[in-house]
Parts: C-alpha cells; sequence; structure tokens
C-alpha cells in the first residue's frame, strides 16, 4: 500500500478549494486533479508538478491538429482522479504523492507564434521557480524551444541536459519562417539554453535530415540513438548510456515525448508517422526509467492530433507517458528522502 503520509497536507484542501469541473463536459484538468493559477502562487503550494497546456501547432509541416492534443491527453482514461490513484507495478500514488495541480492552457495564439512561445516560456520558468516540475501537454513541437527554455532560464542556462525521443531529429535550420516544429532542437542549442554535446536523441529513422544537418549536429556534439542502433544494442542499453551522459555535469533532465516515435500501428494519431518505431511498452519503460533514475526539471509531451487518432490509442499513450515519467519521479524522491 502507498503511504498516505507522503501526500502534501495542501492537496485535499486544494481539491475541496478548486473541485475539477465534470470530465464529461466543458474544460477538463489532467485526470481531474485539482485546478491551479499561475496568477495566484498559493494554487501552486505543496504541488511538485504542474500540468501546463500548449495548444499550438502553427508549427507543423504536414499534418495540423496538436493543438486539439492538450485536451485530448487531459481527458482521456477511464478512472478520474480521486485522491488516490496508485501504480499497480510500483505502489505509488504520483498524482496525489507529488501534489499535481493542473494551470490551464497557455495563451497561444496560432497567428502569433513568438508571442504564444514567449507566454509557454514564461509558465515553464514561473513553475520551476516555485520549485515543481512543469509538465506540459502539446502541442506541436516547435513549444520544446520555450518549454525547455523557460526551464533553463531557472536552472541555469547549460545546467539542463535534454532527453529527446523523436522520430526526427528537429534540427532544421529554417522551414519556410522562424518557427517550426523542425526547428527548436537547433534553436535550443545556438540559444544556450541546451549544451550540444548534453542532448541525447533516441529513435531517429526516416529519411531525414539531411547530412548538412547531420554534420552539424555531430559538430554540435549531440548524441543520437537511430532505431538500428537501439535495435541491435536493445533500448535499455542505449538509455542507460543516454542517462549517463546526462548527468554528467549537469543539474537535472528535461524530457521531451514527440508520440511519433512510436510506431504509427500504436500511434496513429500525429502528423508526421514514420514506421518502424518502439513499441508503446518500450517507451513508456523508458519514461518511467527517466523518472526513476534522473533528476528530472521539465518535461513535454507533443505531437498527438486527435483528428488522425483511432479509439483514442494515441492520446492514450501520451497519457501514460506522463503517468508513468511521474510515477518514477515519485518513487525517486521517496527513496531520496528515506536516505
Amino acid at each position: 500500500m502507498t503511504d498516505r503520509t507522503y501526500l502534501p497536507r495542501s492537496y485535499a484542501e486544494a481539491h475541496r478549494r478548486n473541485p475539477p469541473p465534470n470530465r464529461y463536459g466543458g474544460a477538463n484538468t489532467f485526470l481531474g486533479v485539482p485546478h491551479a493559477s499561475l496568477s495566484d502562487p498559493a494554487t501552486l503550494e505543496g504541488s511538485q508538478a504542474v500540468i501546463l497546456g500548449a495548444p499550438f501547432d502553427a508549427g507543423t509541416s504536414y499534418r495540423p491538429g496538436a493543438r486539439f492534443g492538450p485536451n485530448a491527453i487531459r481527458s482521456t482514461d477511464y478512472i478520474p482522479h480521486s485522491g488516490y490513484r496508485p501504480h499497480l507495478a510500483l505502489r505509488v500514488d504520483p498524482l496525489g504523492e507529488l501534489g499535481v495541480v493542473d494551470a490551464g492552457d497557455v495563451n497561444m495564439q496560432q497567428l502569433d507564434s513568438e508571442g504564444g512561445l514567449k507566454n509557454l516560456m514564461e509558465a515553464c520558468r514561473q513553475v520551476s521557480a516555485a520549485g515543481a516540475i512543469p509538465v506540459v501537454l502539446g502541442g506541436d513541437h516547435t513549444i520544446t524551444y520555450a518549454t525547455a527554455q523557460g526551464v533553463a532560464q531557472h536552472h541555469g542556462f547549460g545546467r539542463v541536459s535534454l532527453v529527446h525521443f523523436d522520430a526526427h531529429a528537429d534540427t532544421g535550420d529554417s522551414e519556410g519562417g522562424l518557427w517550426g516544429h523542425g526547428t527548436p532542437m537547433r534553436r535550443l542549442i545556438l540559444s544556450g539554453a541546451i549544451r550540444g554535446d548534453r542532448f541525447l536523441q533516441i529513435g531517429l529513422r526516416g529519411y531525414w535530415p539531411d547530412p548538412p544537418i547531420l554534420e552539424w549536429m555531430a559538430d554540435q556534439r549531440m548524441r543520437w540513438y537511430e532505431m538500428t542502433e537501439v535495435v541491435n544494442r536493445g533500448l535499455d542499453e542505449c538509455l542507460t548510456e543516454a542517462l549517463e551522459r546526462a548527468a554528467d555535469d549537469c543539474d537535472g533532465v528535461f524530457l521531451s515525448v514527440d508520440v511519433d516515435v512510436v510506431d504509427p500501428g500504436m500511434a496513429p494519431g500525429t502528423g508526421t508517422p514514420e514506421s518502424g518505431g518502439l513499441t508503446s511498452r518500450q517507451l513508456l519503460d523508458a519514461v518511467r526509467r527517466i523518472g526513476m533514475e534522473s533528476n528530472l526539471l521539465g518535461m513535454d509531451v507533443v505531437e498527438v492530433a486527435p483528428p488522425y487518432d483511432h479509439s483514442d490509442v494515441t492520446a492514450l499513450l501520451a497519457n501514460r507517458v506522463v503517468l508513468e515519467t511521474l510515477s518514477g519521479v515519485t518513487v525517486s524522491r521517496k527513496n531520496s528522502s528515506r536516505e
């Protein structure tokens, strides 16, 4: 049984003060956790993780629809949280024990990409400054330029490593404009927020990027694990190596998960599907390990596009990516508190 004494004292009170709306109508919080507001810091007290929505897909290059991802990820579930929801294998209750709250969607206008990204960056910085992990529900992958940089603004440029699950490197120079979901990783490195030699990418495959971009990535000393390497060496071995590098001379990890890292047979609801990816089980096991074995400072899960989903399987996978990661964080923090 989970030790309920680990729950923050303010969590039950937060539920009473800010009860979630009916999950079958209107705006939902993530699995029914308490509401919070960035404009009212008191609502963040006692929370170790804060959900933010980033309904943005102006950076897509193929199929739009990821702006509808945050609401789908929040509500795609069959057991709404009601104060106690244990992880069957780990015997922890991540939502309760971490005092997770949902601060709603950040204002991200599709026709003002730069303004929306600045709003998101500030929201992530504010959550980090409050001592909590920003957990951002995207949105297309353009948003990672803002989410990871907002976390780095608080913890220090160059002090945050980034573990990135994706079919695509997202290190393009441009895609016809300043902002796009194929460019955020290059822009993060150029900004100085994330060091190239602490940028780990897992699951790359397909027919992009081209050699000049790969040469740029090598010059930045990025480390990427293509699916051929993951298959040959095994995901566990690749992830162990990546986590060791991520922890070297950095204070913590930002996790970015593009659902297209999973084979589209298991995650069809995404904008740029690429065959031959991870299984959903592999991804969930991997993010749980990251939660358990690293100092997680922030995360986002992106590119869920409900218009292309079947039976909500992709949204449910993204929902479980969040839960598995936070379950790992809960185990890590409970173990640390006993030492």
